[in-house]
């Protein structure tokens, strides 16, 4: 007697590679477990209710299960959607003009004390309103989604007073309600010393810390709290009392650390238990070791050194090999406006030396870490979210072998097919 099969809201059938990356919910993959993507041949996933609720060899799924919908994806590589765990998502205006100045020599730090960069942002981002802002945003988010990104972390830092960091925030907020990209909301009130407070850096920090952390932790409006650490912008001090502020409200730290110069940022975030240290492209060999100790992220940004025309990437082989957790991030920015994550992705393989398989487990699994998400995607495991993609290459060896062109073919959220054929699905 033939068994009633289950019936359920989605199938996807015959993927050439169906990426797991299971195991890794609890801890984030290390060392050689960033090559153990757990890969079934001829895999399927069954989806009900927006969550996997089923994994296995295609054969036997299809004698337990019939669908609504059926995806065939033969000659395809099905694997947990892409999380983009460090980017600058909302902001006003654009800073095209200072590519130029840095082809003629003028340094990302000179720039800043001439006004320029974050600044020029600050002022065009305060005159901004919040509809403004999550406009722009959606535009962004559409673009991210068509290339695999299902979840986004997203700072503040453009507002850098109460008012508009709030704003900003708040925006955010509206943008998570409104569109079908996860925003994951991080307070970096400490990104720049507004121009109003050049003279006197310390007042600003008791401002963020005296008002504008707990006003944002009251309101309930981002779950991290970040601080930029470099010379002429924040201290290790004053970046020490002000993670330490947000952890009092609930704010998990996260830090950037060690991006153009080495001053122990990745000492900071070990001692502070930040979630992620983010950069590192100058860290050192202490920082490297106690971030591996502390199991604290190492959220890689390999576009961000090839914008700023410095060149000096973090030793991603180093911090593998020491036990540092990796991720890999966008950086989007105005100084770095890159919207599709498979090109640091790209890069993580050319310039930080990362495996195919290392590249997928950071920007999955790890990135889910990075964002304190593992429990709920990252992986395709049963009871998760169905988030996924599926990529138009027959194996994984040929994510970054094939590239300049988008990879994805269908994107998942929620078990809702989202995008297909490069289309965002309405």
């Amino acid at each position: 007697m033939n068994t009633m099969k289950k019936s359920v809201d989605l199938l996807i059938l015959h993927a050439s590679e169906l990426i797991t990356l299971q195991g890794f919910s609890e801890k984030p993959a290390i060392g050689e477990e960033m090559k153990k993507l757990q890969i079934i041949k001829d895999g399927a996933v069954a989806i009900e209710n927006g969550r996997i609720v089923d994994v296995g060899k295609s054969s036997e799924m299809t004698e337990k299960y019939t669908a609504e919908e059926i995806i065939l994806a033969k000659n395809k590589v099905v694997l947990p959607s892409f999380i983009d765990s460090h980017t600058h998502l909302i902001f006003a205006g654009s800073r095209e003009e200072e590519l130029t100045l840095k082809l003629e020599g003028v340094g990302y730090l000179e720039i800043l004390k001439r006004g320029g960069g974050i600044l020029k942002t600050v002022r065009e981002t305060r005159k901004a309103s919040i509809d403004d802002l999550v406009k722009e945003g959606k535009i962004r988010l559409d673009t991210m989604l068509k290339h695999g990104v299902t979840t986004v972390e997203a700072k503040s830092g453009y507002g850098l007073n109460v008012e508009d960091e709030i704003k900003m925030l708040e925006a955010y907020k509206k943008l998570d309600e409104q569109h079908v990209v996860d925003v994951i909301p991080t307070l970096l009130a400490a990104h720049a010393i507004p121009e109003e407070y050049k003279d006197d850096p310390d007042s600003y920090v008791n401002i963020i810390i005296e008002e504008i952390i707990p006003k944002v932790a009251e309101r309930k409006l981002a779950k991290f709290n970040d601080v930029f650490v470099e010379k002429n912008v924040f201290t290790i001090e004053q970046g020490r009392r002000i993670l330490l502020a947000g952890k009092e409200y609930g704010l998990i730290p996260k830090i950037h650390a060690d991006e153009i110069h080495c001053l122990g940022g990745a000492e900071l975030a070990a001692e502070v238990g930040a979630i992620s240290a983010d950069h590192l492209a100058r860290a050192s060999d202490n920082g490297i070791k106690m971030l591996a100790e502390k199991g604290v992220i190492g959220v890689l940004l390999p576009t961000a050194p090839m914008v700023l025309m410095d060149y000096t990437f973090p030793d991603a082989r180093k911090m593998i090999k020491t036990g540092v957790p990796i991720a890999i991030a966008s950086d989007f920015n105005p100084n770095c406006w890159v919207e599709n994550l498979q090109v640091p992705m790209f890069m993580a393989t050319y310039f930080l030396k990362m495996t195919p398989a290392e590249v997928i487990t950071a920007v999955t699994i790890n990135a889910a870490h990075a964002i304190g998400l593992a429990h709920e995607i990252g992986s395709i495991s049963v009871g998760k979210k169905a988030d996924i993609v599926i990529l138009d290459i027959p194996t994984h060896y040929w994510l970054n072998y094939k590239f300049g062109v988008n990879l994805v073919n269908i994107v998942i959220k929620n078990g809702r097919i989202v995008v297909e054929e490069g289309k965002i699905k309405e």
